[in-house]
């Protein structure tokens, strides 16, 4: 993508798998210091980097036969050793609030070489915010202790000492509902990014020979003339508006330094992409059986089980016939996947930049695209869920489901009665609509994401909540199938991302024109005295 403004320095922190990292990268970004605690996700982000070592269209074929499983890893990074170890260089297996700060600050500064102009990304883990997180935890004694309040903390402290241009923060919505110590935890947030030096004058007592700097906060859905100062709903950007097939709301605020002159747009909305349009293509799988002896047969003759007098009791005719209808096409699944499977992909009906940000015809197939495994009991509450949901165009609540079909947990009850989180406790993704926000609890069941084609009855695979995600195909989650789930569930969405780099370039290429019109303007500081 063309900028005024090429290789401008980007560091991303709780960097996860990369989905800020890789929509700042397709924007022109460079991409040079990534940090992140866990493995598997620190491995994922070493091998995109590794990928982008490369111009764009020119990855080696050793990058394809790495995919497919036909050469490992090591031999990968020996036969390119110079891109290898760049890739190891940025991406950076560390935890901030462990590693030590004046290491944090010496592996900065050597990735951004005295950079004048350069952009931090990151937000920090997100638990201690979310609803879920605090629902869980509301008689716990320790909740205003919990060192995960305090990670941002790490990210001010970067912001005070290093000074970037401008910073991108992300967290989960329940940020604007949560509150730490009897304060409103979004208010103290917004405060502190404002002002970032108020944390070290905290710690310190002073700030030494920093140079203070202020930033001023920006919505990306709401024009800065309108919101100078944003607040709650200002801040929460919709995903689904702008073109991702999920329906994700997170809250993302864009800093700018006080002395950059510049405005920033503001996002474009787009149209809304049903879950089915980034999911068809896909190859078709069945689940795998656990608890028992898995194969076709045996899958078959599980799921067919439904079809008994005892199991179809109560169910509606719409929904009891949708059913019938389903198992006579079950054949048509048979596979369960792999890591990676050969096949021909085309995506139809998106629009040409979404679908060329997902394509690569170098791929030759599709990766992490494996089956887990269900029992026999949730196979037929899947069943009965996406065929009620495919009947009657919506998902069915727990009062719905016949008497049978009911799981033997103790909240069953409960969410029978009340409008509660379990009342939704078996989700259908819709055909015909953006998917529910994938979440990392994907990793625990798939209960709250089956697939919205009965004759699969499964949950999502890890491709399929990764094009949900919009990760591009030719992204490989590392480590085994449950990390990658929870890598693709606490990531931001690239195209997302990808939208917001390019605000952020604009931000830049204005201060920049602007700077070089003003004689006595010094883009390291401000104006010269």
């Amino acid at each position: 993508m063309p900028s005024s403004v090429p290789n401008i320095p980007a560091v991303d922190l709780f960097a996860g798998p990369g989905g800020l990292s890789e929509g700042f990268a397709q924007a022109g970004f460079n991409m040079v210091l990534s940090i992140e605690k866990d493995p598997a996700a620190h491995k994922t982000l070493e091998l995109r980097s590794f990928f982008r070592q490369f111009p764009a269209g020119r990855a080696p074929k050793d990058y394809y036969r790495y995919l497919r499983g036909e050469l490992s890893r090591e031999d990968l990074f020996r036969r390119h050793r110079s891109q290898a170890r760049r890739a190891r260089a940025i991406a950076w297996h560390a935890e901030l609030g462990v590693e030590r700060e004046e290491v944090v600050d010496a592996r900065i500064r050597l990735a951004l070489r005295k950079a004048e102009n350069w952009i931090l990304l990151g937000g920090p883990p997100c638990k201690a915010y979310s609803v879920a997180g605090r629902s869980r935890r509301v008689n716990d004694p320790t909740f205003d202790t919990d060192k995960h309040h305090k990670l941002y903390v790490h990210y001010l402290r970067i912001l005070a000492v290093h000074r970037p241009s401008i910073f991108i923060f992300e967290n989960v919505k329940g940020l604007l509902s949560s509150r730490l110590e009897s304060e409103p935890t979004f208010d103290r947030i917004l405060a502190d990014l404002q002002d970032p030096t108020r944390i070290l004058v905290h710690r310190n007592g002073h700030v030494g020979r920093l140079r203070p700097a202020t930033y001023t906060i920006h919505s990306f859905v709401v024009p800065s003339k309108e919101c100078p100062e944003p607040r709650g709903s200002d801040v929460v950007i919709r995903a689904e508006q702008y073109g991702i097939p999920q329906a994700r709301h997170r809250v993302i605020l864009l800093g700018i330094r006080s002395d950059l002159e510049a405005e920033a747009e503001t996002l474009k909305c787009r149209r809304e992409i049903p879950a089915a349009r980034v999911l068809r293509d896909l190859p078709r799988l069945r689940s795998m059986l656990s608890r028992e002896p898995d194969g076709y047969e045996n899958w078959l003759g599980a799921v067919s089980d439904i079809s008994s007098p005892a199991l179809l009791r109560g169910v509606d005719p719409a929904t009891r016939h949708c059913i019938r209808r389903t198992l006579n096409k079950l054949k048509r699944s048979r596979e369960v996947g792999g890591r990676f499977l050969s096949t021909q992909m085309g995506l139809r009906g998106l629009p040409q930049d979404l679908a060329n940000w997902f394509m690569d015809e170098r791929l030759g197939g599709v990766c992490n695209h494996e089956t887990r495994s269900h029992r026999r009991d949730d196979l037929h509450r899947y069943m009965f869920a996406a065929c009620f949901a495919q009947t009657h165009n919506r998902p069915p609540f727990l009062e719905e489901f016949p008497e049978q079909f009911l799981p033997n947990h103790r909240n069953v009850s409960k969410g029978k009665r009340y409008s509660t989180d379990f009342n939704d406790r078996f989700r259908v993704q819709l055909a015909c609509k953006p998917s529910t926000t994938v979440t990392s609890h994907i990793a625990k069941d798939g209960h709250y994401f089956i697939h919205y084609d009965p004759t699969q009855c499964r949950s999502l695979t890890v491709r399929e909540a990764a094009r949900l995600q919009t990760f591009p195909d030719n992204y490989l989650f590392e480590g085994h199938r449950t990390e990658q789930y929870v890598q693709v569930g606490n990531a931001v969405p690239p195209f997302l991302a990808l939208q917001l780099a390019v605000i952020v370039r604009r931000v830049l290429e204005r201060s920049m024109r602007q700077s070089a019109t003003h004689p006595s303007y010094d883009r390291t500081g401000g104006f010269r005295v």
